[in-house]
């Protein structure tokens, strides 16, 4: 069994309080006594630190000890990065000064002495909160137990051969499949005369495979051929017609608008010219309007004749009132469908015949999943290279398969979620801050699990980046995530509507997501996210860690909630305030000293950001993109010493390249819409980078991209740089670049793809090229190479 997070934490402190840094700071202001005393209470703590007990009469008081226990930590993890602010408040200040009169003492303040004394007595107080939720004192009455970690390690662990779990796997519907796709191919599936729009439901319960059935059904060549566009749309709002009309144009034209009447009527011109298919999937509306509906059935009835509406969703009201047809109901699968796909997740393929002693209880388990597909998944992944029958019999004889009834999802995902590495939990429950329906990528989620410090060390030569992959990577041979699509280095995904539901259920004491109905936040909450812009909401907890703007479009406005932050939430690790408002920052943000992610993205109204946030030596992310007014950067960038992402819009033609070029720790530049940039990184080195992204800047034409400069650079998106030429010259073969992802969109300039670009195909994982409409030779071989090999070629005919 994993550890417990308390455990987990500890283990993180106990690395904290040894490393060097913190031993020479604890002797500098009196304080190695009591740091040994406290990790001396840490370690006590891991031997009487409880199992998860899983017997129902000990859940709570379980939950309730563990809660108890992680305050104190999380408290005690805020106090060690105080230290870490003075380290590295320190180092910038030595950076500035020369070898005669760099200060050599971990503070450069005057006033260590005063700053001991504090420290002394709140570790001494965090101490003695931490004795007290030692068991035996009576408070939460909880069977003990060894902490025996049986988990093999995460990041050692053999996964299964990884596939997105799409309907080119087989999904053992056939039936279904056969059945929509003829009421799809029907010129009349109503049966009589009316010769009005189509609309087909697809009803079950969730985690029945609707969605996968649906596209399946979408994928078919028959239907390919059949309908001359297809459109997918999943709700995860209920029905509106302003939004779902919306999202059509943005589905056909590729531009968000806000929906007018004109619209309207484009969108029938267009639908009259076609014989379309519209999916939408996993509809839901509690409020059950029809008049929208009607309004939305009228608009898409322009289309050809032929024209048809798939739709899934739980509800079979929903189905009723939009349904032209009977639903077409899904049921769960039949045993021997359910073991086939058991056995597809649970053996590596050829392996079950071996283990004769395991099938009957593998039998046994599928039979407790009810023919639930997204259940049948979980469990099998969570069984995969575990041959030992001890493990089958504990899945199948859990307690918790009594929890909740005939729902055979959330005892299957909660069994596979108990089984997960710690750190792995953590990461999961993360998610829950997150809306249905949400489509994730791979570097934003490594860049927040980060800031909060969730991932496991890296490995020599790893980055948090791999460690964070790996992590999604395991989540995904769970089946806790779905829809992997992979672009080499980096990865979009989606999560199951259950799989969130179980984030939330199990992380609502730290994790919440405020909505209109909000009232009041909950008083310990460590990590807030806003599905909508809300005046007003505050929270009296000091110890929130985050505030996210998840949803794209929906940010902070008023001045009171973005002063709120700065003043009380001290220990914010994330500070999201994309999409918001706001035409500066106040200068007191610097003073969020534990802050690791700051993005304004898409902010269009900021002009300045204060020098100020250059004393936020411990941020990791600052995200700039998107602020189109924004005049001038920050002075002082090369202060970020711990800066692993840039993002950067700017009215600038000249970036502060020479501060760009300090931070020895940055992995990921992203330079968008800078309209009066020319040139980029002219005889600067960036000997970390990873990934440069080069959006929209429109006068951009010198970007030099060779070895000397980038040593690890992996992944290059070159996007609408009208001006820009990749290639030198046809001479210009010495890069010697080793990259392994590249997408190359709207370069009219470009007419072959440069020689790094060649040089590249043996690490090559990803290449997309898009409306470069005049490239015309894929590899032109220089012409030196083309002398030499016209030499050898006559020499060998002689």
């Amino acid at each position: 069994m994993a550890k417990s997070h308390p455990s987990f934490i500890a283990d993180k402190l106990i690395a904290k309080i040894d490393s060097s840094h913190i031993y020479e700071a604890s002797h500098h202001i009196g304080v190695y006594n009591d740091l040994q005393a406290f990790k001396e209470s840490l370690i006590s703590m891991k031997d009487w630190v409880p199992k998860l007990d899983l017997e129902k009469d000990q859940k709570y008081s379980t939950e309730s000890f563990q809660r108890e226990v992680k305050h104190v930590l999380y408290d005690f993890e805020n106090l060690l990065d105080e230290f870490e602010c003075e380290r590295l408040q320190n180092e910038v200040a030595n950076s500035h000064v020369n070898s005669i009169t760099k200060v050599t003492r971990f503070f450069s303040t005057s006033n260590s002495f005063v700053f001991g004394l504090r420290m002394a007595k709140q570790i001494k107080q965090l101490d003695h909160r931490l004795s007290r939720t030692k068991p035996g004192r009576g408070k939460f009455g909880l069977k003990m137990a060894a902490l025996v970690n049986t988990e093999e390690d995460q990041r050692n662990r053999s996964l299964k051969s990884l596939y997105y779990t799409s309907p080119h796997v087989i999904i053992r519907r056939e039936e279904d499949k056969e059945i929509i796709i003829k009421l799809l191919m029907d010129q009349n599936p109503c049966g009589d005369d009316h010769q009005s729009l189509s609309v087909i439901p697809i009803v079950g319960m969730a985690g029945l495979g609707k969605t996968i059935l649906a596209y399946s059904v979408c994928i078919d060549q028959r239907i390919c051929q059949s309908f001359s566009f297809k459109m997918w749309l999943s709700l995860s709002h209920d029905f509106n017609f302003l939004q779902v009309v919306a999202q059509i144009i943005q589905y056909a034209t590729g531009t968000l608008v806000e929906v007018e009447e004109q619209h309207i009527n484009e969108l029938r011109n267009m639908l009259q010219k076609q014989k379309f298919l519209l999916v939408l999937d996993n509809v839901q509306n509690e409020n059950e309007d029809s008049d929208e509906w009607d309004e939305f059935r009228n608009l898409m009835s322009s289309g050809m004749e032929g024209s048809k509406i798939l739709l899934t969703t739980r509800s079979h009201s929903i189905a009723s009132m939009m349904g032209t047809i009977p639903s077409h109901n899904l049921k769960g699968l039949s045993m021997e469908d359910s073991w086939f796909l058991f056995e597809k997740y649970a053996f590596k393929e050829g392996e079950e015949n071996k283990f004769p002693n395991l099938i009957k209880v593998g039998r046994e388990i599928v039979n407790k999943c009810g023919g639930v597909p997204l259940a049948i998944r979980s469990i099998g992944s969570r069984l995969f290279t575990k041959y030992e029958i001890h493990d089958w019999e504990f899945m199948r004889d859990s307690e918790i398969w009594d929890l909740v009834g005939d729902n055979f999802i959330l005892p299957a995902l909660r069994l596979s979620y108990v089984h997960m590495p710690s750190h792995l939990k953590r990461c999961f429950e993360f998610f829950s801050l997150y809306p249905n329906e949400f489509v994730f990528h791979s570097s934003e989620v490594a860049s927040l699990w980060a800031a909060l410090g969730l991932l496991p060390s890296p490995n020599k030569d790893e980055t948090l980046i791999d460690v964070a992959n790996q992590c999604l990577l395991e989540l995904m041979s769970r089946s806790f995530l779905h829809g992997f699509v992979n672009f080499g280095t980096s990865y979009y995904f989606q999560i199951h509507d259950l799989v969130i539901d179980l984030a939330r259920s199990i992380a609502e004491e730290e994790c919440y997501m405020v909505s209109s109905n909000t009232q009041n936040v909950p008083k310990n909450v460590q990590h807030l996210s806003f599905g909508e812009p809300l005046l007003g909401v505050t929270t009296k907890s000091v110890a929130v860690r985050t505030i996210l703007f998840p949803i794209e479009g929906v940010g902070a406005s008023n001045e009171a909630f973005l002063n709120m932050c700065v003043s009380r939430c001290r220990y914010l690790r994330i500070l999201d305030l994309s999409d918001s408002t706001y035409e500066t920052l106040p200068w007191s943000t610097s003073k969020l000293r534990h802050l690791r992610f700051l993005s304004l993205e898409r902010n269009e109204k900021i002009k300045r950001v204060p020098d100020s946030i250059c004393k936020l030596y411990n941020l990791q992310v600052l995200n700039l993109v998107g602020c189109t007014k924004l005049e001038i950067l920050p002075k002082g960038l090369r202060n970020l010493i711990s800066l692993r992402q840039l993002g950067i819009t700017t009215k600038e033609a000249i970036l502060p390249e020479d501060d760009i070029a300090n931070m020895n720790s940055l992995e990921i530049i992203n330079i968008e819409s800078c309209e009066n940039l020319e040139s980029l990184f002219i005889g600067i080195n960036l000997p970390t980078l990873r990934t440069l992204t080069v959006s929209k800047c429109r006068s951009l034409k010198t970007l030099p991209l060779d070895i000397n400069h980038f040593p690890r650079l992996e992944t290059l998106l070159v996007d609408n740089c009208g001006c820009l030429e990749l290639v030198k010259g046809p001479h210009d073969r010495s890069s010697n670049l080793r990259l392994k992802a590249i997408r190359l969109h709207s370069l009219p300039q470009l007419l072959t793809l440069p020689c790094w670009l060649q040089e590249s195909t043996n690490t090559l994982l990803s290449l997309l090229i898009v409306d470069c409409k005049n490239l015309e030779i894929i590899i032109e071989e220089p012409e030196d190479l083309k002398e030499e090999e016209e030499e050898e070629y006559m020499e060998g005919e002689q």
